[in-house]
């Protein structure tokens, strides 16, 4: 069910009586229940369409409703009531706990920070405890690590109990093993809490992973969206990230660097080992094809060249060095 709709959305900016327009005709809509990615290159628009979505930014042109109810129409204790909003910027406020921080979630609810309810600290609660901080409710914030930080913008969000949440970058500064908890968190979220959850990232390859569906913008082609495997097999990644410095290989979903290569080598073989030689021929120079004079086996142990066993990847690169300079 489409919770969000936009109608011939235009965004962008009005300076000085000149108009700026970063994206244009705009028809968008986010379902219950999905964790949508929105990606693109940077100055593309991305945190434009997120401020116009929300209403802090007037759009230039058409119009954003939520169940049919124009955003730019509306009082911001209503608009609190629709939209959660989390960026990026680091929050800290003095001696505030995670429970403190969380409950001004509900603010919109009770129009007090300080009268909290059994109902309501009952909803703080339960915010904490799906982002399974409930260990750590009543510390200090500043004693807490970026990842738990993010985590608790993300309870009061859901506090905050409205029917669409968004996030602007909300894996930026944090580290690997965060950055994949906090995208499986918010799938695993909008999921049990039919919640759309709408975000910006420029984490392709989790939001490829963890994404119900994408919006895909750039400045030439405007936002394409789709299932994340559709936007793969019909080349929009590729157009949107379009360089010649490195390309969007649809084979593993990563981007790979378009390194010079002048050697040619046939490669067959064991397969996951494969992936991880083809990497290093790559960037040692040599490019795949079949039927070439020089043939290398990867095996489940190591490589044969020339009827030799190899056993390391850097040996093998150095026996092909040698190979090919004997031929030049």
């Amino acid at each position: 069910m489409s919770i969000l709709t936009t109608q011939n959305l235009s965004i962008g900016y009005s300076r000085r009586g000149t108009t700026e327009v970063v994206q244009s005709s705009l028809n968008l809509e986010l379902r219950a229940g999905e964790l949508v990615c929105l990606i693109g290159p940077n100055g593309s628009g991305k945190s434009t369409l997120l401020r116009t979505l929300t209403g802090l930014q007037k759009p230039l042109a058409g119009k954003t409703c939520i169940d049919e109810r124009e955003i730019s129409k509306l009082k911001q204790r209503e608009k609190a009531l629709l939209i959660a909003l989390v960026l990026t910027e680091r929050v800290d406020i003095e001696n505030a706990t995670v429970y403190n921080l969380v409950s001004l979630g509900r603010h919109p609810h009770s129009n007090w920070w300080g009268n909290i309810t059994t109902e309501e600290d009952k909803i703080i609660y339960e915010a904490i405890e799906m982002v399974h901080l409930e260990h750590k409710m009543h510390h200090n914030i500043n004693e807490l690590s970026d990842g738990e930080r993010q985590r608790v913008m993300i309870a009061k969000a859901l506090a905050q109990d409205t029917p669409i949440i968004m996030l602007d970058e909300p894996t930026a500064h944090l580290d690997l093993p965060n950055r994949v908890e906090i995208m499986l968190l918010l799938h695993r979220l909008a999921h049990k809490t039919d919640k759309a959850i709408l975000l910006s990232t420029h984490e392709l390859d989790l939001a490829l992973q963890a994404a119900d569906r994408i919006w895909l913008i750039s400045s030439e082609r405007g936002i394409e969206f789709g299932v994340p495997e559709d936007l793969v097999f019909n080349g929009s990644f590729n157009h949107a990230f379009e360089s010649k410095s490195y390309y969007f290989n649809a084979a593993n979903g990563n981007f790979s660097l378009n390194y010079p290569m002048t050697r040619k080598v046939w490669i067959s073989g064991h397969k996951t080992r494969m992936y991880w030689t083809l990497r290093a021929l790559a960037r040692a120079g040599y490019m795949v094809v079949e039927g070439a004079d020089t043939h290398i086996l990867v095996t489940e142990v190591g490589w044969e060249l020339n009827e030799r066993e190899i056993p390391t990847v850097e040996n093998l690169l150095k026996e092909l060095n040698v190979i090919f300079t004997v031929k030049s």
